[in-house]
């Protein structure tokens, strides 16, 4: 079994990190930052982002699993007083793997199209402030959006941002995407639908703004300053992220952990 580990550089992620080489070193594991079967991270959801994009042209080859040192996080199964136990199960077991959806999504300019991969969400922002931009669903106008911007969500990134907007968290087992406005402004000129919007695998929208705007477009944790934007393609991506389950961790148990409690009464 090869692997990567990256960690999110704390001194006590930084410590971890250095044990699990040390115990995978003994149930003869290979670290390998070019090829790896198994991509661990030991920080955060932020943590494992950035493993995510640092592999993500190698997301059909690769399972991931995250181990976390600080509050709940959706992306990780494992505690940090919990390696030597990982470490067993990974030389000597069988994982599950589950795959979750990906967005697609292709920024068109006047010079080329650019596609980029999302775990988590795309954003859309004005420099400015205020961003305006015509919405399409399968090539037919929707609506004229103004507001502070537009994110799109994954089902498994719809616990972040996109729940702080009142979108709704969707079981990462639906390929779907979802659009969720921020502080849409609503008057006879601009007028949006107000609710998030979900749509499946074979649909997708286009957001139309105008090419002279400056744009803050992030992708997960990256945030790129662009101008000369003519659409933005959103869909449900054909690959998928794989996540190596070596015990059970139900998405709703982690749902309520996260924002109810491990005991809801």
């Amino acid at each position: 079994m090869k692997y990567a580990l990256l960690d999110r550089g704390d001194r006590l992620s930084r410590e971890l990190s250095e044990q699990f080489h040390s115990l995978a070193a003994a149930r003869g594991l290979t670290p390998d930052d070019n090829s790896p079967d198994l991509v661990l991270s030991i920080g955060g959801d932020g943590t494992l982002l950035q493993a995510f994009h640092r592999f993500k042209d190698r997301v059909r080859e690769v399972s991931f699993v995250g181990v976390h040192t600080g509050h709940l996080g959706f992306y990780a199964d494992w505690q940090k007083d919990e390696l030597q136990e990982l470490v067993e199960f990974i030389a000597t077991k069988e994982p599950r793997r589950v795959s979750y959806p990906l967005i697609q999504v292709d920024i068109v300019t006047d010079a080329v199209t650019s596609s980029y991969l999302a775990l988590n969400e795309f954003t859309l922002k004005s420099v400015d402030g205020t961003l305006v931009a015509g919405l399409n669903i399968n090539d037919s106008p929707f609506e004229m959006f103004r507001g502070d911007g537009i994110v799109i969500s994954t089902p498994s990134g719809s616990t972040g941002y996109n729940k702080s907007l009142g979108g709704a968290i969707i079981h990462p087992s639906i390929d779907a995407l979802q659009i969720a406005e921020l502080a849409s402004i609503n008057n006879r000129v601009y007028r949006t639908l107000g609710s998030s919007i979900v749509l499946p695998k074979h649909h997708h929208c286009d957001i139309v703004p105008d090419p002279e705007e400056q744009l803050n477009i992030g992708i997960d944790h990256l945030v790129l300053p662009m101008t000369g934007v003519r659409s933005i393609i959103c869909r449900v991506a054909e690959p998928k992220v794989t996540f190596a389950r070596y015990r059970p961790y139900p998405f709703w148990n982690r749902v309520r952990e996260g924002f109810i409690g491990s005991d809801p009464r």
